[in-house]
């Protein structure tokens, strides 16, 4: 790197260190607004308190990183601009994008990172910070001796319609991995019942091969007419044959918007099996987070011709255009979202549509700023 490089990147890096710094401040603050209640009243001490957050941090990257990447260029470029040093650089026969490149090359190495934090650490620490949350209830109720003590997911269902399958359960307990009140209903090619597996408790066990049911009943049905042929109780059953996994009945009918990167794949990889009409919703959310990597680029392309719009330009009036700017993209992407989930669109174009047009809108700007 030369001396003009050394010299933006080390006045960048430090605005982009205190904005990223101030942000994940205030995002904590408000965080512990809204669990450190609950942390204390599942009886977690200091240090429980202290790694929870550590581990709920990285959850906050993807939404900060973009807004201080924004913040701290459009600071920065704008006082070098105000202070004429990015004149006396042109007129040493510099151009923007000499000028710049220092910043393009770590929006494109910032592109790798978003790309790590949207598949692997964020949903680490979503998950993670969530299972932390749920153990430290269940530890400050004491030893689970009841069902109505474990924290729970309340009225799971899962239509498997690859094998003609149906389950209900009452409740699914995170902590125990164990499904309360379960309800198996098996149907024929034209969706009519055939039999019903009813249970107290039911889990999948790996050892076993298949699924545990205890304390429960089986009734095989006529599905020409409806009427019981045959019930049999029983005090444990094992059934080989259902291979339904928990993690995917646990957030089948969650919104896209509220599953990990994770988790969206095993629902894509489900629904694709199936063909269902959701699968659309679903992958696009899936390109979008992956779409994403490109907004280090975005955002970069955006902001240097507003931050150089001119020394006698109030530095507000760059700020007030690239927010505009921000709000086109929320609004491009809206529409694309929409589109994608009605079939209109291919779920990956929809994703990306709306950060290609943002990014040549950018490259525009630039290429006008020269």
């Amino acid at each position: 790197m030369t001396l003009i490089d050394r010299y933006v990147l080390r006045e960048w890096l430090g605005s982009l260190g205190l904005v990223l710094g101030a942000t994940m401040g205030l995002l904590l603050m408000q965080s512990m607004y809204d669990d450190l209640g609950d942390l204390l009243d599942a009886g977690a001490g200091g240090i429980d308190i202290i790694f929870y957050y550590l581990v709920r941090l990285p959850s906050f990257l993807s939404l900060v990183l973009t807004l201080s990447l924004l913040l701290s260029l459009l600071y920065t470029l704008g006082r070098l601009h105000r202070n004429l040093e990015i004149t006396a650089m042109r007129a040493a026969g510099l151009g923007f994008g000499r000028i710049t490149r220092v910043i393009w090359v770590a929006g494109v190495m910032l592109c790798g990172v978003t790309w790590y934090l949207n598949g692997t650490v964020i949903p680490w620490s979503v998950e993670t910070s969530r299972s932390i949350l749920q153990d430290l209830r269940v530890r400050g109720q004491g030893v689970v001796e009841r069902v109505d003590q474990v924290e729970a997911v309340n009225s799971v269902a899962f239509d498997n319609r690859r094998e003609n399958r149906v389950w209900f359960m009452n409740r699914y307990s995170r902590y125990t991995n164990r499904g309360y009140g379960v309800v198996v209903t098996e149907l024929d090619a034209e969706r009519r019942e055939k039999t019903r597996m009813q249970a107290r408790e039911a889990w999948f066990d790996t050892t076993r091969g298949g699924w545990v049911f205890l304390n429960g009943r089986e009734t095989w049905i006529n599905p020409d007419t409806g009427e019981v042929q045959r019930t049999l109780a029983f005090d444990e059953k094992v059934v080989t044959h259902y291979r339904e996994d928990p993690a995917l009945m646990l957030v089948f009918d969650q919104k896209p918007d509220d599953l990990s990167f994770f988790e969206l794949e095993r629902v894509i990889a489900f629904h694709r099996t199936e063909d269902s009409p959701k699968l659309k919703q679903y992958a696009v959310r899936y390109f979008g987070l992956l779409a994403e990597t490109l907004g280090p680029l975005i955002i970069i392309s955006l902001a240097i011709p507003f931050a150089v719009s001119g020394v006698r330009v109030n530095p507000a009036v760059g700020v007030s255009k690239s927010i505009g700017l921000f709000v086109i993209y929320f609004v491009l992407f809206k529409i694309s979202t929409a589109m994608g989930s009605r079939g209109m669109l291919e779920p990956m174009w929809a994703a990306l549509a709306p950060n290609l047009i943002m990014l040549l809108l950018g490259l525009g700007l630039m290429a006008r700023a020269r």
